[in-house]
């Protein structure tokens, strides 16, 4: 508890750094993992040397520039060798971890106590950040949850770490991400949470009951956290029209952790300086500058057991400028999703389509969509409800072209039932399976 304690009072120290004091910082850090990794782990020693760098150099941000980048494909093939085959004794022990494989590469990682210390410290610096009333109630809504309904139980768990580690905190209730979202809505008015945890399509098909005055949201709620999936453009506002509710969003993955959080002041995604060094990147592989969307790479500077170095995570995001909050950490405007999210137009080119728009539903009960590009002229769109009439394909073909930015031919295909999320339980509006 008091190492926690030491290290939340550093962060709270280190966010007003400038950003070339983290930078000297991060450097510092990156030497001591570089170390460790040369003497550890075979892959990363011949990656470091083809860099051209050993342990009697300093690393300076050229020298970094130069470590080629880490893919999934290799981390999934050659974990075995990556991996340390010592880790330093105040690292504690190992756990491995398994990301659910949302494209069918399931990686598997190390990690320690210490990467378990760091997930808790920005955890609980998130929490305070926004200044959130320990004493509410939470709701949690998750893939693979199991639920906890009991109110007993409830108060007796808590939030659950980090904010019991520091904190005495109001009850927590859990619920499976396989529950009926009208029985969702029916358990969230009748347990009337302060704060709800969940998916960003989750919180879509709640706002679609809520919206159509099939159900009402709990008069308690305040915020939605909403993890795992890309927040899309217009679910801020409709999460706002119902009572001022406000949405903050969480930038993490399973191999990483916390990556970055949204700022409480001006509402763009802090990157977690102090421990993780994050690049967004150009296709030339150049640092991309504010206001352009680059691939996302990061450095976890605390996994000592599976180094990820410029691991390529396969986000794209927009740089963000300088924050106007004062805090040194850098920004990411927005997380624009993966890359098989883009739409690619007949010409080859790229861009991250408006699919997401709620306009759907003002023509026809849309309860889910899903649209899935097979070849550069034909798009298959999912469609979660009765067979449209043909003025209303008409009108949502209309709208659909305007989302894609081309006159793309729309196929339409209806089903009944909610349509597949990954194993993780995260869902994707668009998909591209061109090339």
């Amino acid at each position: 508890m008091k190492i926690l304690e030491d290290r939340l009072a550093r962060l709270e120290q280190s966010q007003w750094l400038s950003p070339q004091d983290l930078q000297a910082m991060q450097l510092e850090r990156f030497t001591h993992l570089a170390v460790h990794a040369w003497h550890h782990s075979p892959f990363f020693r011949m990656r470091l040397e083809r860099a051209g760098w050993n342990p009697q150099l300093r690393w300076t941000a050229a020298s970094f520039a130069r470590i080629p980048l880490l893919t999934r494909s290799e981390l999934m093939l050659k974990e075995e060798h990556i991996r340390c085959h010592a880790i330093p004794p105040g690292h504690g022990k190992t756990y491995r971890m398994q990301t659910s494989g949302s494209t069918g590469q399931v990686v598997s990682v190390l990690r320690t106590d210490e990467t378990q210390r760091l997930w808790l410290s920005i955890a609980m610096r998130e929490h305070l950040w926004h200044q959130r009333d320990f004493s509410g109630t939470l709701a949690i809504i998750k893939a693979m949850t199991p639920t906890l309904d009991d109110p007993v139980q409830a108060a007796k768990l808590g939030w659950g770490p980090p904010a019991t580690l520091f904190r005495q905190t109001g009850p927590a209730y859990t619920q499976p991400l396989s529950m009926p979202v009208a029985e969702q809505a029916k358990w969230l008015a009748r347990i009337q949470p302060h704060y709800l945890l969940t998916y960003p399509s989750n919180l879509s098909a709640l706002l679609d009951l809520y919206e159509r005055g099939v159900a009402h949201p709990p008069s308690t709620l305040r915020e939605v956290r909403t993890i795992g999936e890309t927040l899309h453009p217009g679910l801020r506002e409709r999460c706002m029209a119902l009572d001022g509710i406000r949405i903050v969003d969480l930038y993490s993955s399973q191999e990483l952790g916390l990556i970055a959080l949204q700022c409480p002041d001006s509402g763009l995604y802090h990157t977690q300086d102090e421990h993780y060094i994050v690049e967004v990147l150009d296709d030339e592989g150049q640092p991309c500058a504010p206001g352009e969307v680059g691939r996302i790479v990061v450095t976890d500077l605390s996994n000592f057991a599976t180094p990820l170095i410029r691991y390529e995570i396969r986000d794209y995001a927009e740089v963000g400028p300088t924050c106007s909050c004062g805090r040194g950490l850098g920004t990411l405007k927005r997380i624009m999703g993966r890359r098989r999210n883009m739409v690619t137009l007949p010409d080859g080119s790229k861009h991250w389509p408006l699919i997401g728009s709620h306009h759907y539903r003002e023509i026809a009960d849309i309860r889910q969509y899903q649209a899935i590009q097979h070849t550069l002229h034909d798009i298959e769109l999912r469609l979660v409800c009765a067979p449209l009439t043909q003025e209303q394909e008409a009108a949502i073909t209309s709208l659909s072209h305007r989302a894609l930015g081309y006159p793309f031919k729309l196929r339409f295909r209806y089903f009944e039932q909610e349509l597949p999320k990954t194993q993780g339980g995260k869902f994707e509006e668009f998909i591209s399976r061109v090339d």
